[in-house]
């Protein structure tokens, strides 16, 4: 039996598009003025601290470091500071009404049934965890932030290594089995069964021909998940 839902953000719950095409390019309009204007404060100047050790680069040189955050903007790595620093600038849109995070119907309406039978959702993403909240409490099917018992990102492991779901295993005190993971990406749902979770390969691209690999049950959206 079901006890836990874990789901991976965008591809799964939301349209990737969002992520890429709206997100993405914001980010990165918005970084080089807004690291400039605040880099003095305590979270990017630690953010910064983080970007500098990782990249090489002088931490006084904020412009290399600009530079650096931009390629991984553009290369879509999933670094932290990078993913931290996201979300700070994403709030600013959020709350400037620039953009609203997409939420597909069959997402919406299953959280909602799920979280009223008492069963506890969270969710595994690679955007930072103040992303997360800022996206599921500003989307457009409302605030969905309290349907979630609690949130997990990359400072967890990355996602496409078992040790991560373990990780998670040991946080949510539940017996692996107990535990269903949600996402587009194959090579995360390997990672969660290494590790003893039970998986659904959401595939939501309705063109083409929906794949199988066992043991991961294969769907079209939420709406086909039986528990």
């Amino acid at each position: 039996m079901i006890k836990a839902i874990v789901t991976d953000i965008e591809g799964t719950t939301s349209d990737i598009d969002f992520v890429h095409k709206v997100l993405f390019p914001y980010a990165a309009e918005h970084l080089p003025a807004y690291v400039e204007t605040a880099q003095n404060t305590p979270a990017v100047a630690t953010i910064l601290d983080e970007v500098a050790q990782l990249s090489g680069a002088s931490r006084d040189d904020v412009k290399t470091l600009i530079s650096v955050l931009l390629q991984w903007i553009a290369e879509d790595r999933k670094v932290t500071p990078l993913k931290a620093l996201q979300g700070l600038i994403w709030e600013n849109g959020y709350k400037a009404g620039d953009f609203q995070a997409h939420i597909y119907d069959d997402t919406r309406d299953c959280l909602r049934q799920w979280h009223s039978k008492g069963l506890p959702l969270y969710i595994y993403s690679s955007g930072s965890i103040y992303a997360q909240k800022l996206f599921f409490g500003h989307s457009t099917a409302g605030n969905l932030l309290p349907l979630f018992s609690g949130h997990f990102d990359t400072t967890t492991g990355p996602k496409r290594e078992a040790s991560s779901y373990r990780t998670i295993i040991e946080a949510l005190a539940l017996p692996a089995e107990a535990l269903l993971f949600l996402s587009d990406v194959v090579e995360e749902l390997d990672a969660a069964t290494e590790a003893g979770m039970q998986t659904v390969w959401v595939q939501r691209d309705d063109k083409a021909t929906l794949q199988h690999k066992a043991p991961h049950i294969s769907v079209r959206s939420f709406a086909e998940i039986s528990l």
